[in-house]
């Protein structure tokens, strides 16, 4: 025994092919598109000059760490 379609309306979508698929164009794209301005201001963070100090901070450490255990390898300090 075959059942009858429960939902009448379902035969009456526009924009369904017969065999349930959508033609081009009946459906919205895949993704919104992000070409506009997103808000970001041009002077968030900090200046050039702040990060270039806190680079050379950094580099100034690092250098001083491997003289360190260059000098303890070559024997220069005696830790013990």
């Amino acid at each position: 025994m075959s059942a009858g379609n429960p939902d009448p309306t379902e035969d009456n979508i526009t924009g369904l092919e017969p065999g349930g698929g959508v033609p081009p164009g009946e459906t919205p794209p895949g993704e919104a598109s992000t070409t506009w301005q997103q808000g970001h201001a041009k002077n968030d963070g900090p200046s050039k000059g702040v990060t270039g100090l806190w680079i050379g901070v950094i580099g100034v450490v690092v250098l001083l760490f491997l003289l360190f255990i260059v000098g303890y390898i070559v024997g220069v300090f005696n830790l013990g």
